[in-house]
């Protein structure tokens, strides 16, 4: 099974949506690299049982992302921060000391 580490962001988003035990099989293989049957052994469920609770949890974190776009909006933002810093730093006769630093807080944030 091939990972989408986009996974391990939407993880990151709306993880607390998941069931307990979901979110407790996508965390092991996508944050600490267990495989299948490690994750299988320490739920005491089957190989196959630890695969569908990740191919289930991966298609609810996808369906969530495609009606709320949270992490795509947070992506946006932040891009979006780094090219008004960056125009602003190569601006010429403009101090944009306050913007850059405000700027650079709400970087922090994100």
């Amino acid at each position: 099974m091939a990972k989408d580490l986009n996974i391990a962001i939407l993880m990151d988003f709306y993880g607390g949506l998941l069931t307990d035990k979901r979110y407790d099989a996508m965390d092991m293989y996508y944050n600490q690299d267990m495989s299948l049957a490690e994750i299988a052994e320490e739920l005491d469920i089957s190989r196959q049982g630890a695969r569908d609770l990740i191919k289930h949890g991966e298609r609810k974190l996808t369906e969530l992302e495609e009606t709320l776009g949270l992490a795509k909006r947070f992506a946006d933002i932040k891009s979006k921060i780094k090219n008004i810093k960056a125009v602003v730093e190569s601006a010429e006769d403009f101090d944009g000391g306050e913007v850059i630093r405000i700027l650079n807080e709400m970087e922090g944030i994100i």
